[in-house]
């Protein structure tokens, strides 16, 4: 690499540079020493001129986006049993529109949010983060007229499943105390499915909109990769960050994707440009649905694909399979062409995401450590206390953080960056025979988690990482993949099912529908025309 000027002779400590060399195991000499003093004395001049500079970071105008009523829950009231995280009145005093007019939104507590702490479900060991600038998605809120209410609950370092290992507490299933709402967006989950709050941001890596949106009986839509920015929010690895809206109703979904949909200029996962109309997801559905309002077969045209191997789980509960083909089978009376399809690598892109993320997902999600991409880089964040690993924090970390840095110790000393590198050149192949299916589909169905909500553990319980872990194998199944390859997933309630061993409980369940690449909409347009059709509140398998 070239230096930037000639050395004018600025100079490093002979003693540090000794030091870089004997830990790197390189060769030493008087002379050699001199010169790499010489040289990076001249790269510390130009890391001096860059500290020394203004960050550039979207700091709001607070008299424009004012933020009020901050306050940290005290009670399960004030949190709606865990929901919340953090709660405020936040508007902006000139919206650009009103689409999102009087409506309630709640952010995941990953999202930064200037002058609130932000937590992601973490113990913050008395060093909280208060971000001083906000996410884009945010603003795009506040710009639509919406009122941000709140940070929703999220679960430890947005690596869990389950709804009971955030610093704050258990977050309640809506349905059941002591039921699992998912995760890793968990408070996102409860807050909409009781009305706290009428729609909210959630965040996507495995199933964290859709688990939760599944367990919650909402909406949950994992956007195309891309059409979102993650501008401001902290991720797990780029290749599979995703942000989407989690609502009552699939026209509230639209909406809220329509507000913060499109490219910002600072994320390098969003295509540099896309047709303003095709971001019209909100006023697309509604004339859809306007215009089928009276027809017997809204759906007819449209192509369904079964995917045969999103049914061939192990752990799929029968009740769930039931609800889900009931699902399928109205998608049908209602006009769709229903066919099953076989796309084999599907039970193979879960080990090629899962291999993926064992050293990108360490570094950027754990240890701060993101670089080599043109994105808004929290440097608030950057080597602070997160990036040092000792036993105190390992044990403050949930079970899936927890596994996700010993995975990464494994292949970083067994295997280097090979199998990360061979998992993401696999799963071009994959998205591949995904696109093949979907070129004759316009969708696929599948149900989007095999089973429904899980016990929670309840706090103060001696539970093994192991336990902790392995009461949610196979959760991802379905789910995963379409983090991997990109595809739009959107999960639609379709009924209540018993929960396993006490058929007292009845917990929602939910049919995943998977569409082309930068094709949302149609997802939204078979979701409204089965949502129209039935009240799946009133439905029980």
């Amino acid at each position: 690499m070239a230096i930037v000027t000639a050395p004018d002779g600025s100079k490093l400590n002979p003693e540090e540079v000794k030091a870089l060399l004997a830990k790197a195991g390189l060769a030493q000499s008087d002379t050699l020493v001199q010169d790499w003093c010489t040289l990076l004395g001249s790269f510390e001049d130009s890391i001096q001129d860059v500290l020394s500079q203004e960050d550039d970071l979207p700091r709001p105008d607070m008299t424009k986006y004012p933020r009020t009523e901050i306050k940290i829950p005290e009670n399960a009231g004030e949190s709606d049993k865990g929901g919340w995280a953090v709660t405020c009145v936040a508007q902006s005093t000139a919206p650009v529109s009103s689409l999102l007019a009087g409506k309630k939104v709640a952010l995941k507590d990953n999202i930064a949010f200037a002058g609130m702490r932000c937590l992601n479900g973490m113990d913050p060991l008395g060093k909280e983060w208060v971000p001083e600038y906000d996410a884009t998605v945010a603003t795009r809120i506040m710009d639509a007229g919406g009122i941000i209410v709140g940070k929703a609950t999220c679960e430890n370092a947005c690596m869990e499943a389950s709804s009971d290992t955030s610093w704050t507490g258990i977050v309640h299933n809506p349905y059941a105390d002591y039921y699992s709402c998912g995760g890793s967006s968990s408070g996102s989950g409860r807050v909409v499915a009781t009305g706290s709050a009428d729609m909210a941001l959630g965040c996507d890596q495995g199933g964290s909109v859709r688990i939760p949106s599944t367990f919650c009986g909402l909406v949950g839509l994992k956007p195309t990769w891309g059409l979102v920015p993650y501008s401001g929010i902290l991720g797990l690895h780029a290749d599979i960050d995703h942000c989407g809206p989690m609502t009552q109703t699939v026209q509230d979904n639209a909406l809220l994707l329509e507000a913060i949909a499109g490219p910002d200029g600072m994320d390098d996962r969003q295509p540099r440009m896309l047709p303003e109309e095709s971001l019209k997801f909100s006023k697309s559905l509604a004339a859809f649905l306007s215009a089928t309002e009276s027809l017997s077969k809204p759906l007819e045209g449209i192509k369904v694909g079964i995917l045969k191997e999103g049914f061939e789980l192990s752990v799929l509960d029968a009740n769930v399979e039931k609800a889900v083909r009931a699902a399928i089978a109205d998608l049908s009376a209602l006009g769709a062409q229903v066919v099953e399809v076989s796309i084999p690598e599907h039970n193979q892109v879960c080990a090629a995401w899962t291999c993926t993320q064992a050293l990108a997902g360490a570094r950027d999600g754990l240890l701060g450590d993101r670089t080599g991409r043109k994105e808004l880089y929290m440097t608030d964040r950057a080597g602070g206390p997160e990036s040092q690993v000792t036993q105190q924090r390992f044990d403050t970390w949930g079970p899936g953080a927890q596994n996700m840095y010993m995975k990464y110790l494994y292949v970083a000393e067994k295997y280097g960056a090979l199998v990360s590198a061979k998992a993401s050149n696999l799963i071009r192949k994959y998205t591949r025979a995904y696109d093949a299916a979907l070129a004759s589909l316009d969708v696929l169905v599948m149900p989007t988690i095999p089973f429904p909500a899980t016990p929670s553990f309840r706090e103060g319980g001696d539970h093994t990482t192991l336990e902790r872990l392995t009461r949610m194998a196979g959760t991802v199944l379905n789910t995963a993949p379409f983090n991997a390859t990109g595809h739009p997933a959107l999960s639609v309630p379709v009924g209540f099912v018993s929960a396993p061993g006490d058929s007292s409980i009845w917990l929602p369940t939910a049919l995943q529908i998977v569409g082309k690449q930068f094709d949302d909409l149609t997802c939204l347009k078979v979701a409204g025309a089965w949502e129209r059709h039935k009240d799946w509140k009133t439905l029980q398998f």
